[in-house]
């Protein structure tokens, strides 16, 4: 199979992915958690505290939205949750009594601490400032890769390389996003600070996933013969199965965590199994192909 002749194919495959996920997201946008939206902070005190999957399981009969479990020390335990009024505060917390507390000690072995209302975790100056930061790692990613390329004049520009990884890093981010839009919608699955660790995480690795196949691009440049898509083909073919088996490798890992992390680690592993797939999808068929692309372009 010729990757670099059949780039029309890949373009269209992620077009549909990337447009997909953008009508989506525009459309019934995210799920926000908590952590976005603000909610209810309770702080409870266990003689033997439960494991937080304990917790969650004992309040399932109760409307308290998406929750958020944070042990504290030895005995104490911190629960996120929706905003919460007076009458659900009480049966929370009576539930969590009658459930945990010891028979001889009547409630006397679970306590509540303090139960507050709490701001968003996410709040908007922080995620104006995480886009600046975003936009600014991006021009930064832009500069070294025209600086490590400088050497690289033809047949295409330096600073393209660096383009090319940029879009093809945006391609991976969209796409979990508009994943996680789609479950939201049917699942009711919400995004809170591990998916905007997750989307981070994807785009670190599909940068330097990207690197790898270009970098190979440039080194045949100067060892090579033959014209600009058939020196990427080549590229392509050493680089591939190596791409391939260390995203697999990942994604066993990623499974395994999804499969047996626990309720709150599944939409973090969840989001990173969509982007390293996206990821390994960009890097082969997308990144070089475009290049070659480009370079068309440029000549006509």
């Amino acid at each position: 199979m010729n990757i670099v002749k059949l780039r029309r194919l890949w373009y269209a495959v992620s077009g549909i992915l990337v447009l997909g996920s953008i009508f989506v997201v525009s459309v019934y946008g995210l799920k926000f958690g908590i952590d976005f939206t603000g909610g209810s902070l309770l702080s409870m005190r266990f003689d033997e505290r439960p494991a937080s999957v304990e917790i969650e399981r004992s309040l399932e009969g109760i409307d308290v939205g998406s929750m958020t479990i944070q042990p504290v020390g030895e005995t104490d335990v911190n629960i996120r949750m929706k905003m919460l009024d007076e009458e659900t505060h009480q049966a929370v917390v009576s539930k969590l009594q009658e459930t945990f507390s010891n028979s001889e000690q009547g409630t006397a072995g679970v306590t509540e601490l303090r139960f507050d209302a709490i701001g968003p975790a996410i709040g908007a100056e922080l995620r104006g400032k995480s886009l600046k930061a975003l936009f600014v790692a991006f021009l930064a990613i832009l500069a070294y890769i025209a600086y490590a390329f400088r050497k690289v004049s033809a047949p295409i520009k330096n600073w393209k390389y660096g383009v090319v990884t940029l879009l093809a890093a945006v391609h991976d981010v969209i796409i979990p996003i508009g994943v996680f839009s789609v479950i939201g919608i049917f699942f009711g699955v919400e995004v809170g600070t591990t998916f905007v660790v997750a989307v981070l995480t994807v785009l670190g690795y599909s940068i330097n996933d990207t690197i790898v196949v270009l970098d190979r691009v440039r080194e045949n440049l100067h060892k090579i013969s033959g014209t600009f898509e058939e020196i990427v083909e080549v590229s392509l073919r050493q680089t591939i199965v190596r791409s391939l088996n260390t995203s697999i490798t990942t994604l066993f890992a990623i499974t395994a965590v999804y499969l047996f992390g626990g309720d709150t680690l599944k939409p973090f592993a969840l989001a990173l199994i969509i982007g390293i797939i996206a990821g390994t999808y960009s890097s082969i068929f997308i990144a070089s192909p475009l290049l070659v692309s480009w370079e068309k372009m440029s000549r006509k």
